[in-house]
């Protein structure tokens, strides 16, 4: 389980270049998921073996200043509520401005760790400039230049250092499932419809992990936990209206799950902000179902729940092996079917194929359709095995890996789905030279 580093810091001091440098340089070759438009908020970082997610949280900011004040304070209190470190980034050519007095004023009751970072230091007199940030009574700061890369490392060094070393538990093998979803759509009342009377059989297990709570979920046959990161911040304190911070509020949920059941509104239809959910738990690679709530609150005619999918799954594109199912958390309508779906995606995202059988497959599908030829060479793909990670990967070995383009991967990883389990389960497909 990563770590979550939330960056904040008012408008101008260069916080998307300074997020784009970590998380795009090649030391840190991040989510290749095919197929997925960058989210210029949400990225993962592998620094010296340390893997962290990093959330820029600036995500919308209106320019008018009294707006703006309640912006910042938005963005501190997402970074505090979501993040194991939070990294405050000011500007050394703008000095100390009021704003970065109150942020500072906000940093500085925390419990968490806060690394301050000074930003557009690439010369010898700036960094002297710097030392006028010790005023803002966060201790210790990290000088860099997000535009020309200097001093990058040593901030990740230190930022690295803070992360708390989370003591492994003991991993049981038990299934972790999540409910997420924007506001409004019913998580809640699906979280009760499952554990609902009989909260005596489950228990709620204590110091799991800091801010989730991960219940016990055994009966039907059924022993998984369901894992409600959100079950803590009743408080309201940021007002979830606006979009991107409801997406962002999914990040640690997604983190801490195996199998996500990403829930629709039946009487909304599926919205940018469902899709962007979606796209987040495809590029943590976990498994999805998605549930389409209130349906008992739908008017039908023969093919609505027909079209109603295909109308989801043409959103979801290209990613569209995926279980949909329509239930009401209020009349309890089919949630025990959702989690048998849940349970079977969390055995496909653990299935492995023998080498042998996979090349038997494939090699044939690549028989069927061979690469096609760049610039008059041939690609030949000679032997593919799947890699030891926990989501389902697979590297294809060939002679020129560089020549294969996104719709033959696609080919591929349809022939893989076509032939095994992997429904609801995001694939990654390598290219790897022999």
């Amino acid at each position: 389980m990563g770590n979550i580093v939330a960056i904040v810091g008012r408008p101008n001091v260069g916080k998307s270049t300074f997020f784009n440098r970590l998380t795009e340089t090649r030391q840190a070759i991040v989510d290749e998921v095919s197929g997925v438009t960058r989210d210029r908020h949400y990225g993962k970082v592998i620094w010296n073996g340390h893997e962290f997610s990093i959330i820029d949280t600036g995500g919308y900011v209106t320019n008018s200043d009294d707006i703006f004040e309640e912006e910042i304070r938005k963005q501190v209190l997402l970074a505090i509520e979501e993040a194991d470190v939070v990294l405050f980034l000011v500007d050394v050519i703008s000095g100390i401005t009021d704003l970065d007095q109150t942020i500072a004023g906000m940093l500085r009751k925390i419990k968490k760790p806060v690394l301050l970072v000074v930003n557009k230091v690439d010369n010898a007199s700036r960094l002297y400039d710097a030392s006028i940030f010790y005023g803002l009574g966060l201790g210790e700061y990290s000088a860099l230049s997000s535009i020309n890369g200097s001093g990058t490392g040593d901030m990740l060094d230190q930022l690295t250092s803070m992360f708390e070393k989370k003591v492994e538990e003991e991993e049981e093998d038990v299934p972790k499932i999540a409910v997420v979803g924007r506001p409004n759509v019913g998580k809640s009342s699906l979280v009760n419809a499952l554990i609902g009377e009989e909260r005596n059989i489950v228990t709620p297990i204590p110091g799991t992990t800091r801010d989730s709570i991960h219940t016990r979920y055994s009966k039907f046959n059924h022993d998984f936990y369901l894992v409600d990161t959100a079950g803590l911040r009743k408080k309201g304190k940021v007002k979830e209206d606006l979009e991107f911070y409801s997406v962002m509020r999914s990040v640690r949920t997604i983190e801490y799950a195996d199998v996500c059941l990403l829930l629709i509104d039946a009487t909304i239809g599926i919205e940018s902000q469902d899709v962007n959910i979606f796209h987040l738990i495809e590029r943590n690679r976990k498994g999805v179902v998605v549930l389409v709530n209130k349906w008992d609150l739908v008017e039908k005619e023969t093919q609505t729940m027909k079209q109603f999918e295909e109308g989801i799954k043409q959103r979801l594109e290209p990613f569209v092996d995926v279980p949909v199912l329509f239930i009401s958390a209020l009349t309890k309508q089919r949630i025990h079917k959702a989690l048998e779906l849940a349970i079977e995606v969390y055995k496909n995202r653990q299935v492995r194929i023998p080498t042998s059988k996979l090349n038997e497959v494939m090699q044939k599908a690549i028989e069927e359709y061979h690469p096609p030829s760049v610039k008059g060479k041939y690609v030949r793909i000679k032997y593919i095995t799947q890699l030891p990670t926990h989501a389902p990967a697979f590297a294809f070995y060939c002679n020129l890996p560089q020549y294969i383009r996104e719709p033959y991967k696609r080919y591929l990883e349809n022939q893989l789905r076509k032939h095994f389990k992997f429904t609801g389960v995001p694939i990654r497909i390598f290219m790897r030279k022999k």
